[in-house]
């Protein structure tokens, strides 16, 4: 089920989620995306159109759920400090905050239209928690 739909501009070409706890200094190098225990940032196109990004949570809706023809650049656990997921630009400027549940991991996976600089559409799908 889609609980959530952002359209981000963003002026540095990564875009970061996870938790509300302070995002950690992560360096993409030439990946499409990389993580932490509790962030994922994502390589997407940046100061040429809005990064239009779609949240998930299970069950997923036949026809309704995240695009089966993305690519999956992250799938594993976040921990969540406040059970509340950030989607925001790394520069500050946009965040979106959607509250989830209670605290703890979530399985998260990302996937993009487009891997590296060019992708323009992020659906998050996240997973109930993890015990």
């Amino acid at each position: 089920m889609q609980v959530a739909g952002v359209d981000a501009y963003v002026n540095h070409p990564v875009l970061a989620l996870g938790s509300t706890d302070w995002l950690p200094a992560m360096e993409l190098g030439e990946e499409a995306a990389v993580a932490c225990d509790t962030h994922v940032v994502v390589r997407v196109k940046a100061q040429a159109q809005l990064i239009k990004v779609r949240l998930f949570v299970e069950p997923f809706d036949e026809g309704a759920g995240p695009d089966p023809s993305f690519t999956t650049v992250f799938e594993g656990p976040l921990a969540l400090a406040d059970g509340r997921l950030v989607i925001g630009d790394v520069m500050g400027e946009t965040r979106f905050v959607k509250l989830l549940g209670e605290q703890g991991r979530r399985w998260i996976r990302v996937a993009v239209n487009e891997p590296g600089w060019n992708a323009v559409a992020v659906d998050i799908a996240v997973g109930p928690p993890l015990r």
